[in-house]
């Protein structure tokens, strides 16, 4: 099946390399503008976006827009009316044709370890993400109590929904114990509210009914290439996550620490190498969105406290065990945060089943990317943070880096 669709799209290439050559006899290229973008899964759900072309310092830059967040693409290739776009994280690419009608058509490709999957992808220009049709109906700004039951599944699963609207404009995002959905942003139509996001990783379309200020019904998740839930809210101020710090737990008897993993140049680093300094443990990787913010924080981080004895570790699990293939996705990680403490590759991938069995057994009910492991001066776990809010969430935010640097100021004073 899969062929198959590869061969659709060699097609649909073809067709408009040859739809561009009867336009115009003139190359067309990367055009200055704002852009309303999609992605089309293979079912025909279009996820939208928003880009934005612009000239820095005479070279083409590209900023995918989600909310407050603009994602910066550097890697550009022009020639004539062809393109591509490399993303700066999560290994993909836009490939595609520049219109003389200023209309961006081809694919995104994300690259996986032992296979690519491929979307359609069109660009068109346009300042809105998705069309309004009538105003608001209702404003729905706040916190919602919030539910999916996934496709295939008979339990639930919950997160706390967080919206601002401003008229017919929607932001915001959901948080689940594993992390947030990040920088969310859409519309309210009438009585039908509309999120999406794209950065490279995460892949997001909300759609829902709204009954009225305190009831959201009949709610559509789209996912990546093929994901699906079903989804309703209720409004609730007090609506909230478990606390993270009791989800991960160590096992008794199990609290002193120590591994030893090759960092990105192939030496060996061990933990107990660093006794004597509070250490936080990473775990993480570099296709995890959660795990991009929980880095740009943590690097800031080391800058402030690096000298009062503060050491960060990353470990990386990765979509291959090769280390070449782990190496070189986790230096751009490295690169693109400024991170200046040690990234170690565990050559264990993501989602082995046994995966914290192999390289981490001294801890228990692990749960999500990212987890964060505080290590005391003598080398034992004291604290394991599940998740990360990223500057999505806000206020929550806010108070996931004061837990943090409370918990590291308590380590460093004992």
């Amino acid at each position: 099946m899969q062929g198959i669709k590869t061969i659709g799209y060699v097609l649909v290439w073809m067709w408009l390399a040859g739809c561009a050559w009867l336009q115009s006899e003139k190359p067309m290229q990367l055009q200055p503008g704002n852009y309303r973008a999609y992605i089309e899964r293979p079912d025909g759900i279009q996820i939208p976006f928003q880009l934005q072309i612009a000239d820095s310092a005479g070279k083409t830059v590209v900023f995918i827009i989600n909310g407050a967040e603009r994602i910066r693409i550097d890697s550009i290739v022009q020639q004539h009316q062809h393109f591509q776009l490399h993303m700066p994280l999560f290994n993909s690419d836009f490939t595609g044709l520049a219109l003389n009608d200023g209309t961006l058509q081809g694919q995104w490709i994300r690259h996986l370890p032992d296979s690519d999957q491929h979307f359609f992808f069109r660009a068109f220009p346009d300042t809105a993400r998705f069309d309004v049709h009538q105003p608001a109906r209702f404003n729905i700004s706040g916190t919602w109590a919030t539910y999916y039951l996934r496709s295939g599944r008979k339990d639930t699963s919950f997160a706390v929904g967080l919206f601002h609207q401003e008229g017919n404009q929607l932001y915001g995002t959901f948080m689940h114990s594993d992390g947030d959905d990040r920088y969310l942003a859409g519309v309210v139509d009438g009585d039908t509210l509309k999120l999406s996001t794209f950065n490279g990783g995460d892949l997001y379309l909300y759609i829902a009914h709204i009954v009225n200020d305190h009831t959201i019904l009949d709610g559509q998740f789209y996912s990546g290439y093929a994901g699906y839930a079903r989804w309703w809210a209720r409004k609730d101020s007090s609506a909230h996550l478990p606390n993270a710090l009791s989800l991960t737990t160590v096992i008794p008897g199990k609290e002193l620490l120590d591994f030893r993993f090759p960092d990105l140049n192939g030496d060996t680093v061990a933990l107990r190498d660093y006794r004597g300094k509070v250490v936080l443990v990473e775990i993480m990787g570099s296709w995890c969105p959660n795990c991009m913010d929980e880095t740009a924080f943590l690097s800031s981080l080391y800058d402030q406290y690096h000298a009062k004895g503060l050491e960060i570790i990353a470990l990386a699990y990765e979509r291959s065990a090769d280390f070449e293939q782990a190496r070189k996705a986790v230096m751009s990680f490295q690169q693109r945060f400024h991170v200046a403490y040690p990234m170690l590759i565990t050559g264990v991938t993501y989602n082995d089943p046994q995966m914290i069995q192999k390289t981490l057994p001294n801890i228990q009910h692990f749960q999500a990317f990212p987890t964060t492991l505080f290590v005391d001066k003598t080398g034992h776990i004291r604290y394991i943070h599940t998740g990360f809010a990223g500057p999505g969430t806000g206020i929550y935010y806010t108070q996931t880096i004061e837990e943090f640097k409370s918990l590291i100021d308590t380590l460093l004073h004992e």
